[in-house]
């Protein structure tokens, strides 16, 4: 008779601590069913479409800048952008008028 009420006592505490263990319910999902994007999302999603095929650093720079600045990236030039245009405005000229040319043309935000 011991062993029988020993095993009772094991199997009532257990029924008893049972719905202490149990799982929460899951929150509700919204009434519509989709999940709304939130704004890191979708600032993500638009900047990505617009790195379109750079690699690297040049993209690491811009998706930097564009995540930032809320994707308003449309009319800011890179820096490999305002090298280029900035050596190509900087014609024939040479020596320190080239070197102070270049640094107020690279130092100007466009």
């Amino acid at each position: 008779m011991k062993i029988q009420s020993v095993i009772a006592a094991i199997v009532l505490g257990g029924a008893l601590a049972a719905p202490a263990f149990a799982q929460t319910a899951a929150p509700a999902a919204p009434a519509s069913g989709v999940k709304s994007a939130n704004s890191q999302q979708s600032k993500m999603t638009t900047c990505n479409a617009q790195a379109g095929s750079k690699k690297g650093d040049d993209r690491k720079a811009f998706m930097k800048q564009c995540l930032s600045a809320g994707g308003a990236t449309t009319g800011t030039m890179t820096q490999q952008e305002r090298m280029k245009a900035c050596n190509a405005q900087a014609g024939d000229k040479k020596g320190d008028d080239r070197k102070a040319f270049m640094k107020q043309c690279l130092s100007t935000k466009n």
